[in-house]
């Protein structure tokens, strides 16, 4: 038994997962359990204003621990880097794109340094655009996918930020008006893969479950999410990161920035790609010595436009 939000994303990323499975196995028998989650209750007020943490996969969790269902398909974005005792990440199948675009009525990037307003409830979004493009206006819009792509036009907006990865999944990739290069936006930690949670001890769920892993893939997320720990950050925090692998070294960037974006710090390094958390960590704590930690804080005490 599979456990995923309902959302058509959540169900196409679910649907993807149980394929994979039986390709490895033909003759399993799937079953998909839709669990609704506090985040898909709470649709009108801004994320950042009602905590993060487990918010879109805490009643997944239970439905994990009380064996309801025997694994769990999970964005990784969405994923608390502390999960509850006796479970942990089984897999992590080949990541999508792991960048932002925009869709709306602007063609390039340049075009937003001349203003207007943009939609997005994301933290993250609005500290990186601001920083790039400091005379846009940012208002919060909350929904799935199609509902703030709806929302452009109903709120007269140039357009949204949303994840290439959700929109290529969507089939909806003739929506996007530009990619934005990383140099302007990060994605989350995390962003474009999917996370796999299982219970400890679950011997056969674990043989399932490793052959649908991508070491690319999961070290690359290992490493963002380690530099999200020692951060001390979470999906609501404007923490952008990119791990990308090479032959053996992995590469990772990565973005702490204000609510307004008027002040950040961006930070690389690269390291033995046998070692992902070991590089988070150590790019976290320079980004920490480089005054990271200055910043967060007056993010926590709501620092920022209101």
């Amino acid at each position: 038994m599979i456990g995923s939000r309902k959302s058509k994303l959540a169900m196409t990323q679910t649907h993807h997962v149980r394929d994979l499975l039986l390709e490895q196995d033909p003759e399993l028998e799937i079953q998909i359990e839709k669990i609704v989650t506090s985040g898909d209750k709470i649709l009108d007020s801004p994320l950042s204003q009602i905590g993060d943490r487990g918010l879109f996969v805490k009643e997944i969790e239970e439905a994990l621990l009380d064996e309801r269902i025997d694994v769990a398909v999970h964005s990784a974005k969405d994923v608390p880097t502390e999960l509850p005792p006796g479970l942990d990440l089984v897999a992590f199948p080949a990541r999508e794109d792991p960048g932002d675009v925009f869709v709306g009525s602007l063609n390039d990037p340049s075009d937003l340094g001349r203003g207007g307003r943009i939609g997005t409830s994301s933290l993250r979004r609005r500290s990186q655009i601001l920083a790039a493009f400091p005379d846009l206006e940012v208002v919060d819009i909350r929904g799935n996918v199609e509902t703030r792509i709806r929302k452009i036009s109903e709120q007269g907006l140039e357009g949204t930020i949303l994840a290439a990865a959700g929109l290529r999944r969507l089939g909806r990739s003739e929506d996007v008006a530009f990619v934005f290069p990383p140099s302007v936006m990060l994605g989350a930690v995390g962003q474009g893969a999917l996370a796999l949670e299982g219970r400890k001890g679950d011997e056969r769920m674990a043989d399932l479950m490793k052959a649908l892993d991508h070491r690319p893939t999961r070290v690359a997320v290992l490493a963002e999410r380690a530099l999200m720990r020692e951060l001390e950050g979470g999906c609501q925090v404007p923490i952008g990161a990119q791990g990308t692998l090479s032959v053996d070294s992995l590469h990772l960037i990565a973005y702490v920035g204000s609510v307004d974006g008027a002040l950040h710090i961006r930070r690389e390094r690269t390291d033995s790609a046998d070692r992902p958390e070991e590089l988070g960590v150590d790019l976290a704590q320079e980004m920490l010595a480089a005054g990271a930690d200055k910043i967060l804080a007056g993010v926590r005490a709501g620092e920022g436009p209101a």
